[in-house]
């Protein structure tokens, strides 16, 4: 029995010593793991990660790499100019929806203009509050499960051929936007809605579309009846 004692002694510290290293290299392997799916979700923009920035760089190959606008990229780093240097370190922000930086006002400058020169030739004669109106359409159409998801998608939609919008067939949507047209735009933009989520707007006075006469009318302002579906 005297022999016995140590050798069972020897056995359980190897057992137990064999166990404790087993748990550590699953700890570890654990860890690793959540590393690793910190960096892939660093990678898909899930969170925020850093960039060091390389020979070559600008904002703007930065923020297109990353899916992202330059404006978000400024903003997210305080950046108030373009200068960047090989070893600067930048903060990467979220990815944003389209939906997203909409809300945000962080849209390309073309589809901005494209916005202001259609509220420009459908309402220019009508109030401020009026052309943010037409504005606020396009972007409820881009939230409507009916109708395309950006913004020059669905100023140039066709339905079997015909335009959406006659400034788009008639070409008076190329005419330069004035300041007031800009405005409405970024409005709209903003979040500004005063149709409460219409998708349809028309005059009654020369619209020759029967179909659109007979949609619920969510309100009137100036000339234009702002609609929606049934």
């Amino acid at each position: 029995m005297s022999k016995l004692v140590p050798r069972t002694m020897i056995m359980t510290a190897v057992l137990i010593t064999t166990a404790f290293m087993i748990g550590s290299v699953a700890a570890s392997a654990n860890e690793a793991s959540q590393n690793n799916n910190t960096q892939s979700s660093a990678k898909t923009g899930s969170i925020a990660v850093s960039y060091t920035v390389q020979e070559g760089d600008n904002l703007c190959l930065i923020a297109h790499e990353h899916q992202i606008t330059v404006r978000e990229l400024m903003r997210a780093n305080n950046l108030s100019g373009s200068l960047i240097r090989p070893g600067d370190v930048l903060q990467i922000p979220e990815a944003l929806s389209y939906e997203g930086r909409l809300s945000r006002g962080d849209v390309p400058r073309d589809e901005l203009m494209l916005l202001a020169r259609l509220i420009h030739a459908e309402a220019r004669g009508e109030s401020f509050e009026g052309q943010v109106a037409v504005g606020a359409v396009i972007l409820n159409r881009i939230n409507s499960p009916y109708f395309p998801k950006t913004i020059p998608e669905v100023i140039l939609q066709k339905n079997n051929r015909v335009y959406q919008f006659s400034p788009v067939e008639d070409g008076s949507i190329n005419l330069e936007p004035d300041e007031k047209s800009l405005k409405a735009a970024e409005q709209a933009l903003s979040g500004k809605d005063p149709t409460d989520g219409a998708l349809f707007f028309y005059n009654p006075d020369i619209s020759q579309d029967t179909w659109i006469l007979t949609l619920p009318v969510v309100t009137k302002i100036g000339n234009h009846v702002f609609a929606t579906c049934t």
